[in-house]
């Protein structure tokens, strides 16, 4: 089964634009430079003129959304995590496996670390996704 290939609106984020979007999806409300550099730091040795020089970016591609209206700017992310994450898997499906969503499960399903409990809920949304289809 292919996943369709029309261009995608969504920027798919770097490694560390992830790292970045997770922590102000972590949030509902706009978080200050200084806010996710503190997040960012409990993990990984992260210098703040890094992370502000990526939130820069990360607003310029589109990825995250700049308030200028106080004097210490505020970011939030565009996009909500189920968004990005299709984006992301859309592109990996095109180039990884040919636009093959099978072959991706294969993979997956090759690696034998889904659990019992996790092959039973693949196979309730597999079910739902049909019952889906049939509807529509």
């Amino acid at each position: 089964m292919a996943i369709n290939s029309t261009p995608n609106p969504t920027p798919n984020p770097t490694q560390v634009e992830l790292a970045i979007l997770r922590v102000l999806w972590s949030r509902k409300e706009p978080m200050t430079v200084r806010e996710v550099h503190e997040a960012l730091s409990r993990s990984k040795d992260t210098a703040y003129t890094t992370v502000l020089k990526m939130l820069t970016i990360m607003a310029d591609k589109g990825l995250a959304r700049r308030d200028e209206s106080e004097r210490s700017h505020s970011y939030r992310a565009v996009h909500a995590e189920p968004v990005v994450q299709a984006s992301l898997l859309k592109d990996l499906v095109r180039r990884a496996f040919s636009g093959s969503t099978l072959t991706l499960v294969q993979r997956a399903l090759d690696d034998e670390t889904a659990s019992a409990d996790d092959l039973e809920a693949m196979s309730s949304l597999i079910a739902q996704a049909k019952a889906k289809r049939k509807k529509g």
